[in-house]
Formats: structure tokens, C-alpha cells, sequence
């Protein structure tokens, strides 16, 4: 038997005498999508450890407790596998995924995604929810992954993260050097219409997309930058710097040469967002992973 997620607050003077719907959906970003499934699920509200109706009211100093219905798991099957946890509370998982792996279950591999090692190590521990990854990368992307450990938290974060509040932080190795130096690309991006899996930029019909760069360190052919994302379009980094005429190494996709590293050489390196609950900044970083360190190495001493 798993013990229930659930969440409690002390009321405060500015939240007594709102019923518990208004305080839930006003102070604390519960979606009428999330409150019905709430009732419709099995959810409980407590004030003071008293089951409670969602309209009544709450006083000065009450105890509000909600108890979540547990998730259903879905389609996602359980598949042991070694995870690289950075960060772990009872409502986040930060993990180094690595290249090679998707983020999410396909009709190709339905086994042995990021989310299937994930869903393992709930059941492990006993954690009574499905997953919920909020910040997915590319299969051959490597870095930081944040995942909301239920479905309110979820809901909070995909929230933060439309509004451009979950920062990160990627490094990549484009081909020659890039001028200026450091800057911004601003350029509308669409998928492709020959292509279910390409993106290209696009002045009619793309939606906006801009990236900030700053070049690191100037290579043998190449530039090692730190990029940051101000939106989140699928391909954004690896579409953009294509554009420019600077296309990842190893990104045969959008042009580049795999001569030197056989996959895109882009790494999210750093990730930080507002703790929803403690009110602090959460972050994190990761070192590049070997290929890519290997390769920045190979090509800083060919310059030599």
C-alpha cells in the first residue's frame, strides 16, 4: 500500500474567510482541470484533519490539508535502470540524462526511455504517481531533466515554464566561429513541411524563437558557446544555429560534420527554477559528458 501525496498549509489573515476552492485555485495555482479531477478521483480536503467540503470556509490559523487521488500509470512500463539523480525532494527529481536515450516511450522503443527508468524507481519506492517530465531534450541531447514527482506540481511548473521562468543553461560546439561573438538569434520557427521530424526556420508561419549565446572558447574549426533559451521550440538551439550557418558538430540533421563526434554536440548544463513551495531559487549543473569534452579537447589541441 503507497501512502498518498498530499500537501497542507497553515491559513493565514489573508486567506481566512476564502472557501477552500478560492484558496486553492487563488493562492496556491490549482486549475479547474485539477480540482475536478480531485472530486471525480477521490481527493480529500481537510481543515484541521476534519473531511471538509470544497465551498466551505476557511478561518484564521485553520489547517488546510489535501490529499491527491493516487495517478494512474498510464501506458508507461516499468523498466529497471541505473538513473543519474542530481536532486531529489518529494516533489522534484533533477537527473543527468544521458545521449542516446529519449525523454518519453515511441512506437520504437517502448522499453527503455528516460520515463521507463523513472517509473521503476517509483515503484521501487513506493512513490504513488506517474511521470511528469517538465523540461524534455532531444534523444541525442545530453544534461538536466526536471521532473515533477505528481500532477499539482506539474501543473505549477508547466505554468513557470510558459511564462520563461525555469531557466537553462546549454553548452554546444557550433562549426568555425561565430560573429559577433555573443548575441541573440531571432528567428520564427516551424516544422517543416517535407519532414514530420524537422524544423526550419520560417517568416510566415513559424512561432517566435530566440536564443542568447556567448562564445567560450574559440576551437580548430569550431566555437564552444553557452547558450540560453528565451523560448522553448523543439530543435530551437540546433535549428538556429543552422541557420546562422553554424550547425552543431555532429548534427547531421541540420548539417553538421559527425566527423569528430557521432551525435549533436549539445549538453544542458545547468538548470534553475523557483522552488514552488519553499520559495528559494533551485540549481544545479552537470559537466559536459565525455564526447563532448573529448571532443572540445581534440580540437583545442589542433589549434595549438
Amino acid at each position: 500500500m503507497t501512502a498518498s501525496i498530499q500537501k497542507s498549509w497553515v491559513i493565514d489573515q489573508t486567506s481566512a474567510k476564502l472557501t477552500i476552492k478560492e484558496f486553492l485555485q487563488e493562492k496556491q495555482g490549482f486549475s479547474r482541470r485539477l480540482l475536478t479531477a480531485m472530486k471525480k478521483e477521490g481527493g480529500k480536503f481537510l481543515i484541521n484533519t476534519v473531511d471538509s467540503y470544497i465551498t466551505e470556509k476557511l478561518k484564521l490559523n485553520d489547517q488546510l490539508t489535501v490529499i491527491f487521488p493516487e495517478e494512474a500509470i498510464g501506458s508507461i512500463e516499468a523498466t529497471e535502470m541505473d538513473l543519474s539523480i542530481e536532486y531529489e525532494d518529494e516533489d522534484h527529481l533533477v537527473l543527468n540524462k544521458p545521449a542516446g536515450q529519449a525523454c518519453l516511450p515511441s512506437m520504437n522503443d517502448r522499453h527503455y526511455s528516460l520515463a521507463n527508468g523513472i517509473q521503476a524507481y517509483y515503484q521501487s519506492s513506493g512513490h504513488p504517481a506517474t511521470v511528469h517530465i517538465v523540461t524534455r531534450l532531444d534523444r541525442d541531447t545530453s544534461g538536466l531533466v526536471l521532473v515533477a514527482k505528481n500532477r499539482y506540481v506539474h501543473a505549477l511548473l508547466s505554468e513557470a515554464q510558459k511564462k520563461n521562468e525555469i531557466q537553462r543553461m546549454y553548452e554546444a560546439i557550433i562549426s568555425d566561429e561565430i560573429n559577433p561573438p555573443a548575441g541573440t538569434i531571432n528567428a520564427p520557427i516551424a516544422r517543416k513541411k517535407t519532414s514530420i521530424i524537422e524544423r526550419e526556420v520560417n517568416w510566415i508561419e513559424g512561432k517566435e524563437a530566440v536564443t542568447d549565446y556567448q562564445t567560450l572558447s574559440v576551437l580548430k574549426g569550431a566555437s564552444l558557446l553557452r547558450i540560453q533559451l528565451k523560448t522553448g521550440r523543439t530543435h530551437q538551439i540546433r535549428v538556429h544555429f543552422s541557420y546562422s550557418g553554424h550547425p552543431l558538430l555532429g548534427d547531421t540533421l541540420y548539417g553538421g560534420e559527425a566527423d569528430v563526434i557521432s551525435r549533436q554536440a549539445l549538453h544542458c548544463a545547468e538548470i534553475e527554477w523557483l522552488h514552488p513551495f519553499q520559495n528559494k531559487r533551485m540549481k544545479f549543473n552537470c559537466g559536459l559528458p565525455l564526447d563532448i569534452a573529448a571532443c572540445k579537447e581534440k580540437l583545442a589541441v589542433n589549434q595549438q
